[in-house]
């Protein structure tokens, strides 16, 4: 009986080992999946996620390349490029079995998958809510449903779905809890998603999506199915003005919530919004001509916000804590 035990025994500590080292390849394929994805999608969030420590980076680049790969499955995309129109019955079928393997990914389940094995452990290692990866798919769901903003708030609601959301779970990446934080990783989230919005009018409206408030073109004369059209540059410029700065106030908001971070991930925060706000300014700035060539920014001022970042964090940890500016839109979840 002993020998037997003793076998069963070491077939139950070899079974163990087989799903650790099965468990342990399927993670660094996952961080391997997603450093190639955030290198590939996205310049500058790659130049800031090089900031964080090693054990936040790379949770922060396998959610990237779990979002990444939600956007391109319902746009029918790579890595960002080649969006096209699809038809709605197909993207919502694709919708569909993304909320299933996010459910799975979620619970803990093997999904075999990458990027939703990426997901699943960084939910697990940070306990961020279900609810929050769902509710960014919902913001899929409005593209894929065609939803019209008629208000800013319509807008922001957008905005809060498919960027709030990424900011509320890079904040318990970063380890923070408290709400008002939160909330400032959320105005963050809602301020990137009106740059982008700003920057990318056009190339949207060539896929049938508009996300500008439909009250702010139909004041500029600009008819919703005309967007596109070079004659009214002009006055979209001046649509694409307002949205820059309806974006202004959620990046000084946003500002506030860096001294809770730790050093270094306040550091690549603080870069990721320079960024980002120099990509708005330069819509702005660009006027009619904003939309001949898509607004970036170079390598180098990539290399000078960085540089700029460590100051910006640093000094925001010296600044005194002070209640979120009133009439800013508020996420509708806070637990």
């Amino acid at each position: 009986m002993s020998a037997l035990r003793n076998e069963a025994l070491s077939s139950l500590r070899a079974l163990r080992l087989r799903r650790a080292l099965s468990g342990a390849t399927a993670d660094a394929d996952a961080a391997r999946h997603g450093r190639q994805a955030i290198q590939a999608g996205s310049s500058s969030f790659a130049a800031a996620a090089k900031l964080f420590d090693p054990a936040t980076r790379r949770s922060t680049v396998m959610l990237y390349a779990w979002c990444r790969h939600c956007d391109d499955v319902i746009d029918g995309q790579q890595l960002g490029h080649g969006q096209r129109e699809g038809d709605r019955s197909h993207s919502l079928q694709r919708l569909a079995e993304l909320e299933e393997l996010t459910h799975r990914a979620c619970a803990g389940r093997s999904c075999g998958q990458v990027a939703f094995d990426g997901l699943a452990e960084v939910v697990r290692r940070h306990g961020i809510p279900p609810m929050l990866p769902l509710e960014h798919l919902r913001g899929f769901r409005m593209d894929v449903q065609g939803e019209h903003y008629e208000t800013l708030s319509d807008t922001l609601l957008y905005c809060y779905r498919v960027a709030g959301v990424v900011g509320l779970m890079m904040a318990r990446v970063m380890g923070t809890r408290d709400a008002a934080t939160l909330d400032r990783a959320c105005d963050l989230g809602l301020a990137f998603q009106l740059t982008n919005i700003a920057r990318d009018i056009v190339e949207d409206a060539a896929i049938g999506r508009i996300y500008v408030p439909l009250q702010w073109l139909h004041t500029a004369g600009i008819p919703p199915e005309e967007v596109g059209e070079p004659r009214h540059r002009a006055a979209l410029a001046g649509v694409a003005a307002r949205v820059v700065a309806a974006a202004d106030p959620y990046y000084a908001s946003a500002l506030l919530g860096l001294g809770a971070l730790p050093v270094r991930s306040a550091w690549s925060v603080a870069t990721a919004r320079g960024v980002y706000r120099e990509i708005g300014r330069k819509v702005r700035q660009r006027g009619a001509q904003a939309w001949d060539a898509r607004a970036r920014t170079s390598g180098a001022e990539k290399a000078w916000f960085v540089a700029r970042g460590m100051a910006v964090a640093l000094a925001a940890r010296a600044l005194p804590a002070r209640p979120r500016a009133e009439g800013l839109w508020q996420r509708p979840w806070r637990a």
